[in-house]
């Protein structure tokens, strides 16, 4: 065992000693390799950051709620045309599950609209706020997504029931349009209706450093019923009790079947979501994109690997005398073997070693200059990168490796 790892220790010296005569070679050699283990520890970095940032707003949105909507709250691309003509849930639904569902601690309501019609105009003086957002909501609905207020107050029940025109804004619409003063007792215009503003929302955390709850005024249910007759969409949020939230998500779905008469053997013709299904459903989008990517690095992996075969090919040549001469006074076919091996996997574990330095300091750098742009390097992909990278050296060196070994010594001494 001793006599194996003094082997493998010469055989490590003689290839590094290869290297270092040959510095700019080598480097330009594993440049492929480089650039796809750095671009492996970019993409792990960023994929890291963004999913912890969208865990983290899920949880801060209620890790007992539910979401339900006419169809599946969360990220949808595209929606067929029967889950475009769905009947919108009502206001009605969301009291049925507050009065019948045992699982169901709070039922917050929304008044919502889509499209260009979705973003308003916002105004105090002479300032304007082109994209704000108006949302009518009950109390319940701002308590479950853990709304904390930063000055002032929440709207009431008596607020709500009385229609009064009063409003909760958002961070975001308490910078853009009253720094440095202070927004609550002011009256704030949108789309030409004016409500006294009474409470201002704490900043919530964010995906990319935005929310677009900071940017919304909230104003009690039925004032927006008021004042917006026409809108019929609703998205309900309900609060389960703690450890309640499966048998709360099976009462809702059976409570919404029988309210909107779907027969048994049909699908659910609305749809239900929690915290934990939507950050899987972002986990599977960014999952196939770095699949893509890490794809796209396996192509400079690959060139890399045969970069280092066809230089390690010329090195054999180059060295046909050297080897000879070894295997006269005594190496081993395995000797020979191990120290191109080595060499090649020495070769690709540096250009490793550099990608993910580099990868490293990109995304630092990412950090410092772009706040809002999560990046973190995570142990899991540095292993990963270098272990991938020793790799190619070993399959990509096999060839030549064999090649040297299987020399015939005497003439390997006599070529020039």
């Amino acid at each position: 065992m001793r006599a194996y790892r003094q082997n493998v220790r010469e055989n490590l010296r003689l290839a590094l000693d290869t290297l270092r005569g040959h510095k700019f070679r080598s480097f330009l050699t594993v440049l492929g390799v480089l650039i796809g283990t750095m671009t492996v520890i970019l993409v792990a970095s960023l994929i890291q950051g963004l999913d912890k940032q969208v865990s983290d707003v899920m949880k801060d949105f209620g890790a007992h709620s539910l979401f339900v909507f006419k169809f599946n709250p969360g990220i949808n691309f595209n929606l067929s045309k029967e889950e475009r003509m769905r009947k919108p849930l009502t206001y009605d639904d969301a009291m049925a599950i507050k009065e019948q569902c045992s699982a169901i601690k709070a039922v917050g309501v929304q008044l919502v609209t889509f499209g260009p019609s979705s973003v308003v105009t916002a105004k105090y003086k002479g300032k304007e706020m082109l994209d704000a957002n108006l949302r009518g909501v009950n109390l319940d609905a701002l308590l479950i997504n853990n709304s904390e207020i930063a000055d002032g107050r929440l709207f009431s029940e008596a607020d709500d029931s009385h229609r009064r025109d009063v409003a909760v804004i958002g961070a975001e619409v308490a910078k853009r349009l009253f720094e440095p003063e202070d927004a609550v007792g002011k009256e704030i215009a949108v789309n030409g209706h004016n409500f006294q503003v009474i409470g201002t929302l704490a900043r919530r955390k964010g995906v990319l450093g935005t929310n677009q709850a900071d940017s919304i005024v909230f104003i009690p249910y039925f004032t927006y019923k008021k004042l917006f007759p026409a809108t019929k969409e609703h998205f309900i949020n309900a609060e389960a009790y703690p450890d309640r939230l499966d048998q709360a998500y099976n009462q809702v779905e059976g409570l919404l079947r029988q309210r909107r008469r779907v027969k048994p053997s049909e699908p659910d013709n609305f749809g239900i979501s929690t915290a934990e299904s939507i950050v899987t459903q972002f986990r599977q989008i960014i999952g196939t994109i770095a699949l893509v990517m890490i794809v796209i690095s396996s192509i400079g992996l690959l060139v890399g690997g045969i970069g280092v075969m066809n230089i390690m090919l010329v090195s054999v040549t180059e060295r046909t005398r050297e080897i000879g001469v070894r295997k006269a006074i005594g190496a081993r076919r395995s000797d020979i073997t191990w120290q191109f091996l080595l060499e090649a996997m020495s070769l690709t574990g540096a250009g490793g070693l550099l990608g993910i330095a580099l990868g490293w300091l990109l995304s630092l750098a990412i950090r410092s200059l772009v706040p809002s742009l999560p990046s973190t390097v995570p142990l899991w992909s540095v292993i990963t990168g270098f272990v991938v990278a020793v790799s190619v050296g070993l399959f990509f060196g096999m060839w030549p490796a064999l090649k040297a070994a299987r020399l015939d010594p005497i003439v390997a001494l006599r070529y020039e």
